[in-house]
């Protein structure tokens, strides 16, 4: 018995909007996904705690992390092919699992989504202020930063899709050139020590302390499954979505590898050790810029690292504003939600919500007296990581699910032995965050466990909510993730 494609399910009848279809190509949602990585701020940000934590390991910790998401995407990319809807999670569980499974998870891929959002303009504002301060001597506060992102980050995703793209891939392209220059320039000077592989050892990598390494690394590739979010605004989806997944991932792993690597060459690794365990370890990749290539490079990563973080929360921006689309279609949040803009095909009515919620996020941080650092990124971002992976875990059983009885074309590998291998990976990786929580808060105690409530509550709440249609309205149960792109209606407002 063949599985279903989307051509053989109802449509939900929904005045829904159409996505502005074929306008990304592969290297737009590289784009996309890289900068929701924002890799300058992982290895300038996150790194140095990585290598605090883990120790020299850190550099075969990321090409490990790499390793297991490349084994992920081969049976995410084989659904991508399935099915088009930019409520990825959503519809790949709902009909790999059950809906009421999807459900679940697609109000908890929303609040993940919304709350990194949140969190990231936390960041901007802190990092901007302090590059102004450090740069000029003025001081402008944090949420006037982050106010001012809100706005220009709303205009970007009421607007074209490619029109984001464009401005994340210049972004994107300066953060990496930095860093680039950085790991040329120590590879070419050496440091105090010869190059060496020891960080690749089995003993570093999964020594002392690993567990809370791997918890910054897995961390560290959050965005990447967000390739299928854009499959309805793509062309040829079919061969984009895996293209653009792949290069993606690929990109990230040999990235934060060899800029960690370059770390323990320039410092020695026994200097790297002590750096990493003095009181300015967080200044380590600013301090390898300013020694390999000059104080100008400091400078400019410096402002790099706030244009890193803009062009994440335009990413994330527009992963929030597509779920709130994609679940307002679906019936499941108002269905103004989905609708599209006229001109520019975009889910604008999505994205002044998703530009709403974040104005009260931003007011409510600054009037509580919440440090922007410390609560409202890393609070957030714990929350809405630990989401992501959970959904991750579930994506990868739903792909071995939905090929059960046929594999549709592809290899057993593909469909079921990899994606059993990926949720084995990613379960390991889930219980290390839930171990170590405490690492993405920087608060102990109960604070931990309130702030992961609202995942458990929702992803219950959505389950619940589902089994309730299923009972009184079995037609709108019936239709549930059976949206494709191919499906749509053309209501516009």
């Amino acid at each position: 018995m063949a599985v279903p494609t989307t051509d053989d399910r109802p449509v939900p009848d929904v005045a829904a909007g159409r996505l502005a279809g074929g306008r990304l190509r592969t290297f737009d949602i590289v784009f996309f996904v890289v900068g929701a990585a924002a890799p300058l701020t992982v290895v300038a940000g996150s790194a140095p705690l990585a290598f605090r934590l883990g120790g020299i390991g850190a550099p075969a910790a990321y090409l490990f992390a790499g390793v297991v998401y490349i084994v992920f995407a081969v049976g995410f990319t084989a659904m991508s092919e399935r099915m088009a809807n930019a409520g990825a999670f959503y519809a790949y569980i709902s009909r790999g699992l059950a809906k009421p499974v999807g459900v679940g998870g697609a109000l908890v891929a929303l609040l993940s989504y919304c709350a990194i959002c949140t969190g990231f303009y936390g960041a901007f504002g802190y990092f901007a202020r302090n590059t102004l301060a450090d740069l000029t001597g003025v001081t402008v506060p944090w949420p006037l930063w982050a106010l001012a992102a809100v706005a220009v980050v709303g205009c970007l995703g009421y607007r074209q899709i490619d029109v984001g793209a464009r401005v994340l891939g210049v972004f994107m392209v300066a953060e990496v050139l930095i860093l680039v220059v950085v790991v040329v320039a120590v590879l070419a000077t050496g440091g105090p020590e010869d190059m060496s592989a020891r960080s690749f050892q089995p003993g570093q990598v999964f020594g002392a302390g690993a567990g809370g390494m791997f918890v910054l690394v897995l961390g560290a590739f959050i965005g990447f499954e967000g390739t299928a979010i854009y499959s309805e605004e793509t062309r040829e989806p079919k061969r984009t979505i895996p293209r653009a997944t792949y290069l993606a991932v690929a990109f990230l792993a040999l990235f934060y590898t060899f800029a960690t690597w370059a770390a323990t060459v320039g410092f020695g690794a026994d200097g790297l050790v002590s750096l990493a365990q003095s009181d300015d370890f967080g200044n380590m990749y600013f301090d390898l810029a300013e020694k390999f290539v000059g104080r100008a490079a400091k400078s400019v990563m410096e402002v790099l690292i706030v244009t890193s973080i803009f062009a994440a929360l335009i990413a994330f921006h527009n992963a929030s504003t597509r779920y709130l689309f994609a679940l307002g279609r679906e019936r499941l949040l108002p269905r103004r939600l989905a609708r599209t803009h006229t001109k520019h095909s975009s889910p604008h009515v999505a994205s002044v919500v998703m530009t709403a919620v974040s104005v009260v996020v931003v007011v409510f941080a600054t009037l509580v007296h919440a440090d922007p650092y410390m609560q409202l990124l890393l609070w957030t971002n714990g929350v809405g990581i630990t989401g992501i992976v959970a959904l991750q875990v579930l994506c990868a059983l739903a792909v071995i699910r939905f090929f059960w009885k046929d594999n549709c074309g592809h290899h057993f590998t593909r469909v079921k032995a990899a994606p059993a291998l990926a949720a084995v990976g990613l379960t390991v990786g889930l219980y290390l965050m839930l171990t170590n929580f405490e690492l993405l808060t920087g608060r102990t105690g109960w604070i931990n466990a309130a702030l992961l409530s609202p995942v458990v509550l929702l992803g219950l709440g959505g389950a619940g909510y589902a089994l309730r249609l299923r009972a009184r309205r079995p037609d709108l149960y019936a239709v549930l993730a059976g949206t494709d792109a191919t499906q749509n209606t053309k209501e516009r407002s």
